[in-house]
């Protein structure tokens, strides 16, 4: 079977013995496990510190839920896999906890070895790929800004000078270069030199 590469794994579970059977389920899978604790509270504590590729939670934990270890990990570590299990087969997740939790899995307990394995793959694959949709995203929202700054010091410049559009954009730009700073930060000044201006942003 070829290397699919390790993965990095914080594992909360209250129960000593599955736990250390999960840590040698996992070992003898090639996987990494970075941290294991026995509570939720500890499970977001450690979260912090390792950053792991995936966090395994056990739903029913004593200092606090796996649902709530899981909605604290998400909020602060997005990039984070968030799996959870439980032997308690009727557990269901409401849509706001789905949300909340970012779970990319709800597992049962015991969980066959080829489908831990499959679904913890495929669980860091998925938050791979919504990282990158949010930041691309995030991207998008950011470039849309600058060119909407740049459009706004474009029409002062226009005002000021009598110049045309075109002409606008090439002061901006030659004075991007001269500087050697991004042309959104030459509109950003432009703007802020605008009388009145701050004041009217502040009041959108």
């Amino acid at each position: 079977m070829p290397d699919t590469g390790s993965i990095r794994i914080l594992i909360a579970e209250d129960d000593d013995n599955a736990r250390a059977l999960l840590v040698d389920l996992l070992n003898s899978m090639g996987h990494v496990v970075v941290a294991e604790v026995t509570g939720g509270r500890d499970a977001i504590e450690r979260a912090r510190d390792v950053v792991p590729d995936v966090v395994l939670l056990d739903v029913h934990m004593p200092d606090g839920s796996g649902i709530e270890a899981a909605e604290e990990i998400a909020k602060e570590i997005p990039g984070v896999a968030v799996v959870l299990f439980s032997g308690d087969q009727t557990i269901t997740l409401s849509e706001r906890e789905v949300a909340a939790t970012a779970a990319i899995a709800f597992l049962p307990k015991p969980t066959p070895p080829r489908v831990l394995d499959s679904t913890l793959r495929l669980a860091v694959s998925r938050a791979r790929e919504l990282m990158t949709a949010r930041q691309d995203a995030a991207a998008a929202r950011g470039a849309l800004e600058n060119r909407k700054m740049i459009e706004r010091a474009k029409g002062i410049l226009m005002r000021r000078t009598g110049s045309s559009e075109q002409e606008a954009y090439r002061i901006l730009q030659r004075t991007s270069q001269d500087r050697s700073v991004p042309m959104v930060e030459i509109a950003r000044a432009v703007l802020a030199s605008e009388p009145g201006l701050q004041e009217h942003a502040k009041d959108k």
